[in-house]
């Protein structure tokens, strides 16, 4: 069984390579049984990807290029996706379970109510993307990805790990966000910062909070009143 550690947080990765597992490459990701299994997906360009009520369970997802996704109910299970570009996804009602995503494209994304247990997001840009009512239910981490101006709204992220992450401008909004690990990052230029609450970070990151702060509260300082004109 594959692991990997992040400060306080012990993934649980897919076991996909092995010995005596084979994966079967598909054409295709619909399936009329609702269920594909033991599968590998390579090098798709699709105009869309449309799931709806469908589980995926132990398979790679490599290369993928799709225009438009709207994803809805789908279950996945030990699924790792390399190299994909889902821009602009529409993902909504999901559960997601020993996942793994790595440098992806999902920006512009629309993310809704994925529940999110063992996943791991690593080096993938999530830039203006709107993540709401996600549940961490186990380990989550997101590990040197980009969420520049994205926007969180009613999330649980409690216990959670971001690592390594550019957060400029992303606005942390109405959420539950304790003990998320934010050691690490550059928080100077986030949004919400007092939705932050009892999160985890390391004393020199005092000043960052501090900066987002007041950027937040558009403050005038008294002296550059008195300067003269």
């Amino acid at each position: 069984m594959d692991s990997r550690t992040f400060g306080r947080v012990t993934l649980t990765l897919p076991c996909l390579d092995e010995p005596g597992r084979y994966l079967s490459n598909i054409p295709s990701l619909d399936s009329g049984r609702g269920i594909v299994q033991d599968f590998r997906y390579s090098d798709a360009d699709l105009r869309s990807l449309n799931l709806m009520e469908t589980q995926l369970i132990s398979g790679k997802i490599t290369g993928l290029r799709a225009a438009r996704v709207h994803l809805n109910e789908v279950k996945l299970h030990s699924v790792e996706f390399d190299g994909c570009d889902l821009a602009s996804a529409t993902w909504r009602n999901s559960k997601l379970s020993r996942v793994v995503f790595r440098n992806c494209k999902i920006m512009g994304a629309s993310l809704t109510g994925l529940t999110m247990d063992d996943v791991l997001v690593e080096n993938c840009r999530l830039d203006y993307s709107t993540l709401e009512k996600l549940r961490a239910t186990g380990p989550v981490v997101f590990s040197r990805c980009v969420f520049t101006e994205a926007s969180l709204t009613d999330c649980d992220l409690t216990a959670a790990v971001l690592d390594d992450c550019t957060l400029r401008l992303t606005d942390f909004g109405k959420g539950r966000y304790g003990k998320l690990d934010l050691r690490g990052n550059d928080l100077s230029s986030v949004r919400g910062v007092a939705q932050l609450a009892k999160v985890i970070i390391d004393r020199s990151q005092e000043h960052d909070l501090l900066a987002a702060l007041l950027a937040e509260l558009e403050v005038t300082y008294g002296d550059d009143l008195d300067a003269p004109r």
